[in-house]
């Protein structure tokens, strides 16, 4: 009785350790920036569309931030400075272009920093050199669709 009972747990531990295994395997789950099934943010996302957010400002309560990217390379970019100078929203228009990685865009024509990392339903601002910005404030470079 007491083999049977070991044997029975025992298959019902591997079959639940096989189950997770496949669920884990059939989920594109983004690992190092880099989807695994090898896709990329730019072939495996709907990256098009309004993203906004508040982002940290030396000088300033924060800098009110919103990038529209359209499916044929065009970006318009508008910022506002909080409480900081006369309130104004600075609008930028260009195109944006897709680093080899298929993960980053640059926006051309626009004043650096201008990478982003492209997520799902994301986009996250670079720092000059277009590294993620680590540490407490990291998520608060992200801005949200």
């Amino acid at each position: 009785m007491k083999t049977l009972i070991i044997t029975l747990c025992t298959a019902v531990l591997l079959w639940n350790c096989q189950s997770k295994t496949e669920t884990k395997e059939q989920t594109a789950v983004v690992e190092r920036d880099t989807l695994v099934d090898g896709s990329t943010s730019r072939t495996a996302l709907d990256y098009a569309g309004t993203y906004k957010g508040t982002l940290p400002c030396a000088d300033c309560e924060g800098i009110e931030t919103e990038v529209q990217l359209t499916e044929n390379g065009e970006f318009v970019k508008k910022t506002k400075y909080l409480g900081k100078g006369d309130g104004k929203v600075s609008e930028s228009k260009g195109k944006f272009e897709w680093k080899p990685d298929g993960n980053t865009i640059t926006l051309t024509g626009v004043d650096m920093p201008n990478q982003y990392a492209v997520g799902e339903n994301t986009l996250t601002h670079l720092d000059m050199e277009g590294k993620k910005i680590t540490g407490e404030n990291a998520d608060k470079y992200v801005l949200r669709k």
